[in-house]
């Protein structure tokens, strides 16, 4: 997302604090975006980091926090990210609420991240859309918000321009997700690998597991999981995994299922479709190079899963993907 003013400048983030708010998703939202990362070899994102209120913030745990801009960060900011609120039934100031607003009519794009979602409703940035938040909240959004589509089986919620995220954690989901819509599929990843982050998990999937898994039976799935990503040009079946794992059939089927959200074989085809866009971004290798280096067995088979996760055909996904690069300029 190149900065509106300059299309060859690295796109600024405000994140937006406030009193009361939890240190660890608004470390999260510094974290990702405040570092210099020149291994990447992008033009990187500039990050303000505001008080949405007069300060210092009295943070949780009775930390004060000096912070170096106000809300005129949110001006020119091409991503805002709201990273928590203190409290649902309490109307945030309503100098964030016009920033906002003025923000979003510009065109720049909104996040939040777990109760953030709250400050984008009492904005009415989230009236007539699909968000989330944390599934103890899900029903409150629901009830004090009539004209919000709230979407509790959802680790985040894209709509363009507004971007919602369930618990905490889930914010970084949700930044690494900016970050692959911005800079692509490699740079996320490199990101993702710094971070000590899974590089992607899907969306959709359920914010809530509903059991937990037996000791000893995670160092089987995360060992599976990560032999896959290094196997996907291999072809795999639900038989040949489980004797991989040492688990029968079933307790596969059960294990990746409450782990993911997603059957194995399922999970596998998103691995190789996420492997598949960033070799399309990274090469120019033709496309049945690309099918059989992230395992699919047929070019139809790949363009048939790949449009159905990304809504484009691998083609398509080339050509924007260049476009964008080259609007980025140089260095990005």
């Amino acid at each position: 997302m190149p900065s509106p003013h300059d299309p060859h400048a690295p796109p600024t983030v405000a994140i937006a604090a406030c009193h009361g708010q939890g240190l660890f998703e608004f470390g999260c939202a510094v974290g990702l975006f405040a570092p210099i990362r020149p291994e990447l070899d992008v033009a990187w994102y500039t990050t303000q980091v505001c008080a949405a209120e007069p300060g210092p913030l009295r943070m949780l745990g009775g930390t004060h926090v000096h912070l170096p801009y106000g809300l005129e960060a949110l001006e020119h900011a091409d991503t805002i990210v709201v990273p928590g609120w203190r409290d649902p039934a309490e109307r945030p100031p309503q100098g964030l609420l016009d920033a906002l607003n003025r923000a979003h009519q510009r065109g720049a794009r909104i996040t939040s991240i777990c109760s953030g979602a709250f400050v984008l409703a009492w904005a009415g940035l989230l009236d007539g859309r699909s968000a989330t938040t944390h599934w103890r909240l899900t029903d409150t959004l629901a009830r004090e918000f009539p004209n919000v589509r709230v979407r509790e089986n959802a680790l985040y919620v894209d709509e363009g321009s507004i971007i919602t995220s369930a618990g905490s954690a889930t914010g970084m989901d949700m930044m690494l997700h900016l970050v692959r819509k911005d800079y692509g599929a490699r740079v996320a990843n490199l990101v993702a690998e710094r971070l000590v982050l899974a590089p992607w998990r899907d969306a959709e999937r359920s914010q809530r597991v509903v059991r937990s898994i037996p000791v000893g039976e995670p160092t089987r799935l995360a060992r599976l999981m990560e032999w896959l990503r290094r196997n996907l040009r291999e072809e795999h079946s639900l038989k040949s995994l489980s004797e991989q794992a040492a688990l029968s059939q079933r307790t596969l089927q059960r294990q990746f299922l409450d782990a993911t959200g997603l059957s194995p074989i399922d999970w596998l085809i998103r691995e190789r479709v996420a492997y598949a866009r960033e070799l399309l971004e990274t090469t120019d290798r033709p496309l049945h190079w690309v099918a059989e280096q992230a395992g699919f067995g047929s070019q139809e088979s790949f363009r048939r899963h790949f449009r159905g996760q990304t809504a484009l055909s691998p083609a398509t996904y080339r050509d924007r993907h260049r476009e964008a690069a080259t609007a980025r300029g140089p260095g990005c």
